[in-house]
């Protein structure tokens, strides 16, 4: 990311930060972040291998773990083996997700519920199983997206699961405060992940995404880490329950329109 950090190094010194999801993709990043700016980083996903391949990549002690976010006692066991490690938990990232494209016609009943119970139960399971593990204050984020607040074809599977998501942060932030700290990052297009490969497998689609887009390109891996990090840190002691849109404006509105606009001035 150009510019470089906007954060001293030492600000998440000692601290330890749980990352479900964090075997890849935004969710390494931030783990990747956290660790460099001095946090204890234990990172958690299904594929065993995968997880130590992402705690060897992030260095710093950082610990891997296998674990389902479905499974409530799993994600409980994980995060256990992170407090008898480490200490009590100070940041925990829920960021499990997962996705496909399809139309509600063409989906199975089992195919939504799968992504429901990804992303949904999955962050309310994280949060809730770290819940006394937790120092005090702690900080909660939870990656949501932007179709939890705009509706867009070939993915009610995942509308629906990110604005329980949005929900679920807004809730748990009333109910937990005033030592608990929850809020969420809504990315727009990242450059690098999984999501937008599928979503822009070319070069035309690719540019005509980033048409519409305020400020004319995908975001980076390293701001949304950036995001994390403020979330986390001292500057935001005052913010809960909010969702942070990290998406160069395209929540905003389409901006591939002003194309429209100019010529009607």
């Amino acid at each position: 990311m150009s510019g470089g950090s906007a954060f001293r190094d030492g600000l998440l010194e000692g601290k330890v930060a749980f990352v479900a999801g964090g075997t890849s993709g935004i969710n390494l990043g931030i783990a990747k972040r956290f660790a460099s700016l001095g946090a204890h980083v234990a990172v958690c996903g299904r594929d065993p291998d995968k997880a130590v391949r992402a705690a060897e990549a992030i260095g710093h002690h950082a610990m891997g773990l296998s674990a389902d976010v479905r499974d409530y006692a799993a994600i409980r066991g994980a995060l256990e083996q992170v407090s008898d490690r480490f200490g009590p938990l100070d940041i925990v990232v829920a960021g499990a997700a997962g996705n496909f494209l399809a139309p509600a016609l063409g989906m199975s009943a089992n195919a939504f519920k799968t992504v429901v119970d990804i992303d949904l139960l999955g962050t309310f399971n994280t949060f809730r199983a770290s819940h006394d593990l937790l120092a005090k204050p702690a900080s909660l984020i939870a990656i949501t997206a932007g179709q939890a607040e705009q509706a867009m074809a070939l993915q009610v599977h995942a509308c629906a699961a990110k604005a329980g998501v949005n929900q679920v942060i807004r809730t748990l932030a009333i109910e937990w405060g005033p030592d608990v700290r929850v809020n969420g990052i809504s990315p727009g297009p990242i450059d690098g992940t999984e999501g937008m490969a599928r979503l822009a497998p070319n070069p035309a689609l690719r540019q005509a995404s980033e048409h519409r887009i305020p400020l004319k390109r995908w975001g980076e891996i390293d701001e949304i880490a950036e995001a994390a990090v403020f979330l986390s840190s001292p500057s935001a002691a005052y913010i809960t329950g909010t969702i942070l849109d990290v998406d160069g404006g395209s929540s905003v509105g389409d901006a591939g329109r002003m194309d429209i606009a100019k010529g009607l001035v």
